[in-house]
């Protein structure tokens, strides 16, 4: 298997040297660029499996950045960032990240999310008996990762994917936040229900005829989140 590339993109240098020095060790093949416009050249001009971006960068900032990714790719974004406040973190997703880590951070944290964003990049695998996965008027193909509403296709990006068959596959049961986060994006997590709360919404606005008046995809407050067929 080729070593993974990954595009690290910050305006300071001694961040960036940190970050690629860590992901060399552990046999990452890496890429730096110090703003906006430097990482969307990198990215346009390589294969690039995860970039690692910040927010507030000169020329062009990391949420402009991700948006203008997210235009064209799926590829897996974590912002690496100073800014900690809720509203950025769902700014953030709202643009397209995968995952949100502020500064000052572990090397352990940094590399247990890189890993667990690739792995979820890589869709789930689908079981030798079960290729078809029907509730209601949504169905998804496990083999070619295609999800359908009422005969009409649905494009998700493979962390929504793997979230909406983790729902199906438990429908009619409520869910905790800490449960679906676990096993849906990984052991590394169980805190982040800001995560959940962008990406119900995101499923809502695709799965849903109306995404405020849901007939599948229920919130139970202050529990988790509940799917219906």
């Amino acid at each position: 298997m080729n070593e993974p590339v990954v595009l690290v993109v910050d305006d300071e240098k001694s961040l960036r040297d940190f970050v690629r020095r860590n992901l060399e060790a552990r046999h990452y093949k890496v890429l730096t660029a110090s703003n906006g416009l430097e990482a969307l050249a990198a990215f346009n001009n390589e294969n690039i499996d995860l970039v690692i971006l910040d927010l507030m960068m000169p020329h062009l900032d990391g949420l402009e950045t991700t948006r203008r990714i997210r235009e064209t790719s799926k590829t897996p974004i974590i912002i690496l960032t100073a800014l900690g406040e809720e509203s950025d973190k769902v700014q953030a997703f709202d643009m397209g990240a995968d995952d949100y880590l502020t500064k000052p951070f572990g090397v352990g944290e940094l590399m247990g999310r890189i890993k667990a964003v690739l792995r979820r990049a890589r869709w789930l695998e689908p079981s030798s008996n079960e290729e078809q996965l029907v509730r209601g008027d949504i169905r998804v193909d496990m083999d070619r990762h295609l999800v359908t509403v009422k005969d009409s296709p649905v494009e998700l990006t493979p962390t929504e994917f793997n979230l909406l068959v983790y729902l199906l596959k438990h429908a009619g049961r409520v869910l905790s936040h800490r449960v679906i986060l676990q096993n849906v994006w990984g052991m590394e997590y169980g805190n982040e229900a800001e995560y959940l709360r962008v990406y119900i919404g995101r499923l809502r606005q695709k799965i849903e005829s109306d995404a405020l008046n849901p007939r599948h995809l229920f919130t139970e407050h202050g529990m988790g989140y509940r799917f219906e067929g």
